[in-house]
């Protein structure tokens, strides 16, 4: 199977990765980046995907994932941006593709209010620290958690194997966990411990949400 080769290769980049942003520096860092997110593409790709629409916007969101990655390891205000778009759009497709599980109206249920509770939260944690961003850091909060309660309502009542529910849910949640990280470094307070708690949760997700396409039939 190629799960295991590629995981073992993902691994030590991520090593890499970990190694280049605590020595701060920034070339080999985006190397291993830019390979790293690449082999979570080729894992989409490379799997069966029974459900070709799911399938589909799965592997779009995680080519944009892919472009985010590389903007966000590039210096400047612009990279940035760059960066927050091409997430903000991946996260779009990953809502769209949830929906295509579980229709929009069954998203809906008392559960709703921990999301909104968390993005309430963070809205509070980064208004008087985004500057000129705040506007699309709060679309990216509204978006990532529309996308980490359609995770759950995937994984509650999708009707999916266990394997494709967890790994949705868990995806979702690695991916939330890890962007609030990187709100941390950008606005807050930048310190490698960020990353080093960050990157793996973030690519745990991507990769969980790679493999999902052959698990949700």
């Amino acid at each position: 199977m190629f799960a295991a080769p590629l995981l073992v290769a993902a691994a030590l980049l991520l090593g890499g990765l970990l190694w280049a942003e605590a020595q701060e520096k920034p070339r080999p860092a985006l190397a291993c980046k830019s390979v790293l997110s690449g082999l979570f593409v080729l894992a989409a790709w490379l799997s069966p995907h029974p459900l070709p629409s799911y399938y589909h916007l799965v592997l779009a969101g995680l080519v944009l994932g892919l472009l985010g990655d590389v903007c966000l390891a590039l210096p400047g205000q612009g990279a940035f941006r760059a960066g927050l778009l091409a997430f903000l759009a991946g996260h779009v497709l990953y809502v769209l593709a949830f929906a295509g599980l579980v229709a929009w109206g069954r998203w809906l249920g008392p559960h709703l209010a921990i999301p909104a509770l968390a993005a309430l939260a963070v809205f509070m944690w980064l208004r008087r620290r985004a500057g000129s961003l705040l506007l699309p850091v709060c679309a990216y909060i509204l978006v990532i958690s529309l996308m980490l309660a359609g995770a759950w309502a995937v994984w509650r009542q999708g009707g999916l194997p266990a394997a494709g529910g967890w790994a949705i849910f868990l995806g979702a949640l690695s991916f939330y966990l890890s962007d609030l990280l990187v709100a941390r470094d950008r606005f807050v307070n930048s310190q490698f411990v960020n990353r080093l708690l960050g990157l793996p949760l973030y690519y745990a997700g991507q990769f969980a949400l790679a493999f999902s396409v052959g698990w949700v039939a």
